[in-house]
């Protein structure tokens, strides 16, 4: 999952981004809303972590801004505020989820999670396919009823191939959706981490690779 934190708080937003690179999330970083919108024109993200009152550009037309695009992007929108009213409107300008500061990061996460379901088609919160058993929330990975102990590249790449539900995904979308956009483009890492993956998984091998296309399971 790859996730915008758009946070003038700088102490704050690195926190998050901190905390939700460790559960295995893409994460990149702005400080105000024009930046923001800079990375949404040429990023595809699955969820933004949009504080209201942001310098520059306020946030309600960065959200605006999302709606206008037609984006599958979802929001999650923080305020210091903490007024209904301000849920409201936070809604109705096109936020999909509204969260008050301050917060949990345990309920953060969670919330993120449940809108990066809501990006594509639904899918169960806990993935299965091919014997293996995967659950974002947990962190937990298991094959055939063994758990398998995974670093957060190598869930997030994991992660990504099994919501694909048997297609291909090239290595530039893994890059894409499990790196951040610091990552040379023309590195190995996807390569590298996915034959750690494969020997982490065990035998008989469950990603395939497809020459000139990508990876699936």
């Amino acid at each position: 999952m790859r996730v915008l934190v758009v946070e003038d708080e700088q102490l704050l937003a690195d926190a998050v981004a901190t905390g939700l690179r460790r559960e295995a999330m893409a994460v990149d970083v702005v400080y105000d809303g024009a930046a923001a919108l800079e990375r949404i024109a040429v990023n595809d993200y699955d969820v933004i972590v949009l504080d209201r009152d942001l310098p520059v550009v306020h946030g309600d037309d960065v959200c605006r801004k999302v709606v206008e695009l037609g984006m599958p992007t979802r929001v999650l929108m923080l305020t210091a505020s903490g007024d209904v009213s301000d849920r409201v409107e936070g809604l109705e300008i096109g936020a999909d989820d509204y969260l008050p500061k301050p917060f949990a990061f345990s309920e953060l996460t969670a919330r993120v999670r449940a809108l990066g379901r809501r990006t594509t088609v639904a899918l169960p919160p806990v993935l299965e396919r091919a014997g293996i058993k995967l659950d974002p929330n947990r962190r937990e990975v298991f094959r055939e009823g063994r758990e398998v102990q995974l670093a957060p590249k190598e869930f997030a790449v994991l992660e990504v191939l099994m919501r694909s539900e048997g297609a291909v995904v090239s290595a530039e979308q893994l890059l894409e959706k499990a790196w951040d956009e610091n990552t040379d483009p023309f590195t190995n890492v996807v390569r590298v981490t996915v034959m750690t993956l494969r020997r982490k998984l065990g035998e008989p091998p469950v990603i395939v690779t497809v020459p000139g296309s990508g990876y699936r399971i």
